[in-house]
């Protein structure tokens, strides 16, 4: 994502006497509160979109009872370069690692579960069910995981508001299901988001 330049432009006035600047943070330089600093395990993503923004929750699906991990929310103009910056990185991974193998199709039942019925089955702690509304987020990975750090970026500072890590495999995944919700958010409501449902 565009790491922006850590500092206000130089301020601009008008004939009416006031000022306005221009805000960017470098993410590189964001904060990582205690609470997230270890970050969750994430073995899927399901992609939820509404008129102005994605609902990205992260589960784990090691655990019985399966639960959401983590949950962030991204307008969809950060999904965009999300997409971008993932691309990006499973590029350069491969380009260091070789081609991720692809994880196995499950075989899908003869009726498919409504959206529902899979919340129905996954635990959201009470912590976890607000989400956490991030606008920029910077991506690494090591020879077997990616390193999702989702960050809001509010003046003065900017603050990791949630990491999650996956392993490699999941990575190209994640990347389909956010181009195809992506794909299916313009068609329904439009390139400025502002549409009505059609």
């Amino acid at each position: 994502m565009d790491p922006g330049s850590g500092a206000p432009n130089s301020g601009q006035g008008d004939d009416s006497g006031q000022i306005s600047q221009q805000l960017q943070h470098t993410p590189v330089s964001a904060r990582v509160p205690e609470k997230v600093a270890r970050g969750v395990f994430s073995t899927g993503v399901i992609v939820i979109d509404g008129p102005f923004e994605f609902v990205l929750d992260f589960v784990m699906n090691l655990t019985q009872p399966r639960g959401v991990v983590a949950r962030v929310v991204l307008a969809p103009q950060i999904v965009e370069q999300f997409l971008v910056a993932l691309k990006d990185n499973i590029g350069k991974y491969e380009g260091r690692f070789g081609p991720i193998p692809p994880l196995p199709r499950p075989q899908m039942p003869p009726k498919p579960p409504t959206i529902q019925e899979i919340y129905d089955d996954l635990k959201i702690s009470d912590e976890t069910q607000a989400g956490a509304y991030a606008n920029a987020v910077m991506i690494g990975h090591g020879a077997s995981e990616f390193t999702f750090d989702f960050i809001t970026r509010f003046f003065p500072n900017a603050a990791v508001a949630s990491r999650v890590y996956m392993a490699a495999p999941q990575a190209p995944r994640m990347m389909e299901s956010l181009t195809t919700s992506l794909k299916r958010w313009k068609q329904r409501y439009g390139q400025g988001g502002g549409g009505q449902q059609g």
